[in-house]
């Protein structure tokens, strides 16, 4: 893995933070240890796209305690999902107490088009999340906090990780919570120990070692 890691770093700006994304050098599954997306037959077809996003429209309450952090909430064009659904349920994820409004450092609230943001959330395809993570090698498989933009590859959000196998749901919690993470400049860590819940800024989709998968900065006793 430290080989992977100095990959990273020769692909990065000069000044930027190796941490900032969650990509790594295309290797195979079997020789780095990745974890796959654990997908079915017709999402394993990589989906196509417009390569443009679109702001979704509406705004949300203010949720949290501290500064507030306007956003946007984007999807690409041609991906089949109800747009304001997933704009609904990325501000429940960041509204819910476990998420970093808890932390009381920060408040969000998510605005539409005629408002400014100071970041935005965006869906996006394969092809497209490796275009707006670049620097940052995606490779197709993994997403990204890059430029003001968390970047939630699409191929991720439906197909989840090894980690959370059988448990979609947690899965998107944990993508939105951690590369969000990232935007309010939390770093990357590691499993501090066997059996317990892993950093949510753990890179979790390549698995959690001897942790336990953990979607939230601040997980409660029931999860």
């Amino acid at each position: 893995m430290r080989i992977l890691a100095l990959a990273v770093l020769v692909g990065a700006p000069v000044g930027a933070s190796a941490p900032a994304a969650e990509a790594r050098v295309a290797v195979s599954f079997a020789a780095g240890g990745l974890a796959a997306p654990v997908l079915s037959t017709e999402e394993a077809i990589a989906p196509a796209g417009s390569g443009r996003l679109v702001i979704v429209a509406g705004r949300s309450t203010r949720s949290g305690r501290g500064p507030l952090r306007r956003y946007h909430v984007e999807v690409e064009g041609g991906i089949r999902i109800d747009r304001r659904w997933f704009a609904r349920r990325v501000h429940q994820i960041l509204a819910d107490r476990r998420s970093w409004g808890g932390t009381r450092r920060v408040s969000f609230q998510r605005v539409g088009p005629a408002r400014s943001a100071h970041f935005r959330v965006a869906l996006a395809t394969p092809a497209t999340t490796n275009r707006l993570c670049y620097p940052y090698i995606t490779a197709g498989i993994y997403s990204c906090a890059n430029g003001g933009r968390a970047v939630l590859n699409l191929l991720r959000w439906r197909g989840g990780a090894n980690a959370y196998r059988g448990n979609l749901r947690g899965y998107r919690i944990y993508l939105v919570n951690h590369e969000v993470g990232h935007l309010l400049g939390h770093g990357h860590r590691y499993c501090p120990a066997a059996g317990a819940r892993a950093p949510v800024m753990m890179q979790q989709t390549k698995g959690v070692g001897s942790c336990r998968a953990n979607p939230w900065p601040l997980p409660s006793e029931r999860g």
